[in-house]
């Protein structure tokens, strides 16, 4: 039985700037904390950067084709920070210039323009200061935003402040995988508190600059924690994982408040006290819509041991979780699947937040693709790719299975548009429904890109 989605629904692609532009050296950008991670050693799986990625910074026209055939309404993408504020806090006419004609472009093409603000790369230089563990850079994320509102205003259809605060907050900071690459988790925590100012500051500067009714948004990366058992101390590794993870996000941006387990939970870290007077009241503005970005889940018990070094390099106050190992089909990120969960969540976050529309802005997998000859594809050739089309169909089902239930949910972006620079594991795993061929920067259609568009047209799944 086919499940038609709501006409008004929007069919998106998305991209984040680091990981497709390239031309890190050109046009008056300065370099980020990416350019700067990429060069230490050992830091990216194959040695690479995002120096020349996808060169969507030159083939945007190209690349907005693509989407144009897809059928797609609506992409998001991110505008690179380094592009438009300089050191000295002059603005970068070459980069606003060049994020205009890429609007104008969607725009002459009927598609909707969905802006991140921000997706990871901060100016080096905002780190050379600190970074996100110092409250300057969130003044300073509001005003870049201030010029990018002035610039590009009513261009813009959605306004996303920030792309996965998780990430750059406990994965910069924290274990140091991602860039800047430092571990202590007090900056880390900082940096979550730090991040969500900046959200509040940004999504109040837009708001008074373009009107209350211009909409923002914000996208997290929810963990989705399931309990192993029903036992009571499996169901409180969960809370204290949702805690940590999401609740130090969700809480604050749409409650306007700190829960206080979290300020309990990690005492011997930090006492909190960067949390200012007039934070939250800054931090809990209206948005029009919230955005999740998913992939897989995490089953979750009380750790039999919490004195393994595992537990001991684990993130705040989750020495006593322990994440089971992956069960089922993986995907090439190790990651498990299932969409049932996805269900769920949007359920459970369309009966807390009903006022708030959801958004899925990343939802893809990653897998071992290979080119192979067709004559009757674009430029002879195509990917074969059962297991993302299957992925996809799977989650998109979901997602319907949810809307039919009462979630409000508007919109479905696929990750990604394009095999891209994939951060700490560089161009090794292939996450695009196009794939790029880095040598020549060919884009070849695979079988999940008709699929897609398939069920775009048909705005559709069976």
């Amino acid at each position: 039985m086919a499940f038609t989605f709501p006409n008004n629904f929007t069919w998106g692609v998305a991209t984040a700037s680091y990981q497709v532009e390239g031309a890190s050296e050109e046009d008056g950008r300065v370099p980020s904390i990416w350019d700067t991670f990429c060069q230490r050693p050992g830091t990216i799986a194959d040695g690479s950067s995002g120096r020349n990625a996808c060169d969507e910074y030159h083939r945007y026209p190209e690349d907005i084709d693509l989407m144009k055939r897809l059928g797609v309404t609506a992409y998001r993408l991110s505008i690179a920070w380094p592009r438009i504020v300089t050191e000295d806090g002059t603005v970068n006419l070459a980069g606003i210039d060049h994020y205009r004609r890429l609007l104008e472009t969607l725009r002459k093409a009927d598609i909707k323009p969905v802006v991140t603000l921000y997706h990871w790369d901060l100016p080096q230089y905002l780190q050379d200061k600190g970074g996100w563990a110092r409250r300057d850079t969130a003044l300073r994320f509001a005003d870049y935003v201030g010029c990018l509102a002035d610039a590009f205003g009513t261009q813009v259809d959605t306004w996303t402040t920030l792309n996965e605060p998780w990430c750059s907050a406990y994965l910069g900071y924290g274990s140091g995988v991602h860039a800047p690459g430092i571990q202590d988790y007090e900056q880390a925590l900082k940096a979550v508190h730090h991040l969500n100012l900046a959200h509040g500051l940004a999504a109040k500067t837009i708001h008074e600059q373009l009107g209350d009714d211009t909409r923002v948004s914000v996208t997290l990366n929810l963990s989705v924690d399931i309990a192993q058992s029903q036992a009571p101390e499996d169901i409180a590794a969960k809370k204290r994982m949702d805690l940590i993870a999401n609740e130090v996000f969700l809480e604050p941006m749409l409650e306007g408040r700190y829960n206080p387990e979290i300020a309990e939970a990690t005492k011997d870290i930090t006492d909190w006290g960067f949390v200012e007077d007039g934070d939250l009241e800054t931090i809990h503005q209206p948005i029009a819509a919230l955005g999740l970005n998913y992939y897989s889940t995490k089953h979750v018990r009380r750790r039999q041991n919490p004195e393994t070094e595992t537990a001991r390099n684990a993130m705040p106050a989750q020495e006593d979780v322990e994440v089971l190992p992956p069960e089922g089909e993986l995907t090439a990120m190790g990651w498990n699947q299932e969409p049932a969960a996805l269900k769920r969540t949007l359920i459970d976050l369309g009966k807390r937040f009903p006022d708030i529309e959801l958004m899925i802005t990343e939802n893809g997998s990653a897998w071992d693709d290979a080119v192979t000859a067709d004559p009757s594809a674009p430029h002879g050739k195509i990917v074969h790719d059962p297991q993302r089309v299957a992925y996809m169909r799977a989650h998109l089902k979901a997602v319907a299975e949810a809307i039919d239930a009462g979630a409000s949910v508007t919109g479905y972006f696929t990750w990604s548009l394009l095999d891209n620079f994939e951060w700490a594991l560089g161009y090794t795993k292939r996450f695009g429904i196009i794939r790029v061929d880095y040598d020549t920067q060919e884009r070849i259609w695979k079988d999940s890109a008709l699929e897609y568009r398939r069920i775009i047209k048909a705005n559709a799944i069976e």
